[in-house]
């Protein structure tokens, strides 16, 4: 069993930024990648970025990228998303996620491991 608990939401005015974590416990020895997707009022939920948690790699839905950087520090078993230059249609809850696959996915489907989620509003 893996948890997952997002921290670092707010409100932010369009251009700025925010950087959220994602704290991992449990058996985290188990979990191969982590993501980040979000959901917007009225809208389904979507992939943001997503790393591997042994090799490092990342992946980035084109609406984010140049803009979102996930990294990990696997001593603190903690996952940040540093998201920039944040537009209106950034605003969502973002999730934190987690699968022991073995393989980057961008699919929601194969993630068995959720948090609750933190609330990021940007205004214009």
């Amino acid at each position: 069993q893996v948890q997952l608990v997002e921290s670092g939401g707010g409100s932010v005015q369009a251009g700025g930024s925010l950087r959220l974590s994602c704290r991992v416990s449990g058996r985290t020895f188990i979990m191969t990648h982590v993501a980040w997707f979000r959901q917007a009022p009225g809208k389904e939920r979507e992939f943001v970025a997503g790393i591997s948690w042994t090799g490092g790699g990342t992946n980035y839905a084109d609406s984010v990228k140049g803009r979102f950087t996930a990294s990990r520090e696997n001593a603190k078993n903690t996952v940040y998303l540093q998201m920039n230059s944040l537009k209106p249609e950034d605003t969502a809850v973002y999730h934190c996620a987690a699968h022991s696959l073995g393989i980057m996915t961008t699919h929601l489907e194969r993630y068995r491991y959720w948090g609750q989620g933190t609330q990021v509003t940007v205004s214009s």
